[in-house]
């Protein structure tokens, strides 16, 4: 080979490995970006950006691109290394007493190695570390090429893409042209507790966003009061009943029955009292203002039953179970406090849900199990309750008496059963037949139980 062909050889590699570069660079630049910092560029930015989400858009057809691109160049550069190697003098290592066949073969070696080495640095690792730390600047700079490339080679591209999809599909995976960029709010609670472990967050900040991302995911069965605390009106009481039930109770709604709470008709709120004169309201019957009332099934998550409340004047609602049969009622006010926690006025019971109590926990009966164990470090196994109180009912099998006692199973952050941890649950008041207030004590040696109760509980 002449010099000049010797010349063009090897500019033509050092092209190739600009090439792999932009597609290697196209291929980290895009994974990195996030939807919508993509549409939101794009709606106004430049037309690199349009040309940006065009390409995000058919990631899985751009991604195989890519990689056919960096396949064809890095071929390409080893079909034009193979000649110049073999034409590389080595005198040296004649004079040494090498053979001629030795010479060339470590000859060949060790340019093959120089050549790769180059390729790979500035053709895959530069490229790919520089696409990971600034994608938006990247994809600006190589997304034209990169999808000028692939529009030339579609049919090729789509041949590889299709065979792959079906290798995919038969293991029982559906192949995704796009990357999934929202972040579950499971993920979203890790990072918050990653944030305020590092002091990213300070721990207040953290607490309301952690309430926050759970909120969706609980059920208006968890979000509600349950029938046994609600207080309601027949429909032969006046506005006058209205009044005293509110002055009595502290409640402001006040659901309207004909019997019992299955059979809601309404729902009427104190201030429609001052509606009426006084002269008036021991005659007027509450039928005459009650306001239809809003339905919404114990299932419904946090955000629906949140849209709910939000549509209707009364800002409250009904819960019925799966078989049509009232299981409570919940207000704004519950998910407002689910969210920032107890919201108390005159009107509130001043004790709070949880209490230390000597070496273990005073806790209300109603307490949902997460609450109590964010609260205790107590975490119980899955199962068919959905408050303490109903756990300590099914360990006990029947309706107790103040002062029973019962042992409680317990699980460990992965939901499985932690054999060395093991609670106490001690029945202190009963309202009925259901559990006011319990005591809840952990027992066993001190352990790697304890320790996660610690930190649950400093938290």
């Amino acid at each position: 080979m002449n010099l000049t062909g010797t010349l063009a050889s090897w500019l033509a590699i050092l092209a190739l490995t600009a090439g792999t570069a932009v597609f290697v660079a196209a291929e980290f630049s895009l994974t990195a970006l996030d939807r919508s910092t993509v549409e939101a560029n794009a709606r106004r930015g430049t037309t690199r950006d349009r040309f940006i989400r065009r390409a995000h858009r058919r990631l899985s057809f751009q991604l195989s691109g890519a990689q056919l691109g960096i396949s064809v160049t890095t071929l390409a550069i080893g079909y034009l290394t193979e000649p110049l190697v073999s034409e590389l003098p080595h005198p040296g290592l004649g004079a040494i007493g090498m053979s001629e066949r030795v010479a060339d073969g470590l000859t060949a070696f060790l340019a093959l190695a120089a050549v790769t080495s180059v390729s790979m640095v500035f053709g895959e690792l530069v490229p790919k570390y520089v696409g990971v730390a600034r994608p938006l600047g990247t994809a600006r700079a190589v997304v034209i090429p990169q999808v000028a490339f692939s529009a030339l080679f579609t049919p090729a591209i789509r041949l590889t893409n299709g065979a792959a999809n079906w290798i995919v599909r038969r293991l029982g995976i559906e192949p995704a042209e796009e990357l999934r960029s929202a972040r579950t709010p499971q993920e979203l609670v890790s990072l918050v507790r990653s944030s305020a472990r590092s002091g990213s967050l300070d721990d207040a900040t953290a607490w309301l966003m952690r309430r926050s991302l759970q909120f969706g995911a609980l059920t208006a069965e968890e979000l509600m009061t349950p029938r046994s605390k609600i207080v309601a009106l027949q429909t032969d009481d006046t506005v006058a009943d209205l009044a005293a039930a509110a002055a009595t109770s502290g409640f402001s709604r006040f659901p309207i029955v004909e019997g019992d709470l299955d059979q809601t008709i309404g729902m009427v709120h104190v201030k429609q009292a001052f509606e009426v004169s006084r002269c008036e309201r021991a005659h007027t019957l509450l039928t005459t203002v009650a306001k239809p009332v809003t339905v919404v099934p114990s299932t419904l998550d946090g955000d629906a039953v949140m849209a709910q409340i939000r549509a209707n004047t009364l800002h409250a609602a009904m819960v019925v179970d799966e078989y049509g049969g009232t299981a409570g009622m919940v207000t704004f006010e519950d998910l407002i406090e689910e969210i920032v926690g107890d919201v108390r006025d005159e009107h509130d019971d001043a004790t709070p849900h949880v209490m230390v109590a000597g070496s273990g926990w005073r806790v209300s009966g109603l307490l949902r199990i997460d609450e109590v164990a964010n609260a205790t470090g107590y975490r119980a196994p899955e199962g068919p309750y959905e408050t303490i109180g109903g756990l300590v009912l099914r360990a006990l099998g029947h309706i107790p008496a103040a002062g029973e006692t019962v042992e409680l199973p317990a699980s460990n952050k992965d939901g499985l059963a932690a054999s060395s941890a093991r609670w106490r649950a001690t029945v202190v008041q009963m309202d009925g037949r259901r559990i006011d207030l319990l005591e809840l004590v952990e027992q066993g040696p001190a352990g790697e139980s304890g320790a996660e109760s610690g930190s649950e509980r400093a938290s």
